[in-house]
């Protein structure tokens, strides 16, 4: 069965089909959640409550559109909240104090590794590219969309998104030599 056929099945409520869809993409949004949560039932609790939120809602599917997209985003929003309810939690507060207790001149986070002045300076560079460049770039670096979900989104071929994609790439890339570890990070 293909998946958008699934995504119908599941909209008018077949659990059967809604567990083919949960077998297909279970792993890689683990894997996608593990990597920032790092623990095992954290990451488990994020899953659940994602496919959760896809049954509960799944009369607002929309075949048509990426799936993929849809359940990463509901994903994100649930990640950012358990990361928030770890920020907030009295032994995280308290490793944030600790770290501030130990910060002097001789050890803080030197410039290249410092994010809140890499974000600014990314805004910065973004000024450079061209309001195609640009958009283009968002959609897929910030926003997680496909060169395939952009092209269809813009009305343009998936070659010029991808040539407008690599032109904003080289400007970033020169203008952001001095963050170049976070901009790595920030390009995975």
């Amino acid at each position: 069965m293909q998946e958008e056929d699934l995504i119908l099945a599941v909209k008018s409520g077949s659990e059967r089909a809604y567990k083919q869809l949960y077998e297909l993409w279970v792993s890689r949004l683990y894997r996608f959640v593990f990597q920032y949560l790092k623990s095992e039932e954290a990451t488990d609790d994020v899953v659940q409550e994602t496919f959760l939120r896809i049954w509960t809602n799944r009369e607002h599917l929309k075949p048509e559109e990426s799936f993929k997209s849809y359940l990463f985003t509901i994903a994100y929003h649930f990640l950012l909240k358990e990361l928030r309810r770890q920020i907030h939690n009295p032994s995280m507060e308290e490793y944030v104090e600790y770290q501030d207790k130990l910060a002097s001149p001789a050890n803080e986070i030197p410039d290249e590794l410092d994010f809140d002045r890499f974000v600014k300076a990314l805004e910065k560079a973004k000024q450079h590219l061209s309001p195609r460049q640009r958009e283009i770039f968002e959609f897929n670096k910030e926003y997680g969309m496909s060169v395939a979900e952009i092209s269809e989104k813009l009305s343009v071929t998936d070659q010029v998104v991808r040539n407008q994609l690599s032109a904003a790439l080289k400007i970033l890339r020169s203008e952001l030599r001095q963050y170049y570890p976070l901009l790595l990070l920030f390009l995975a």
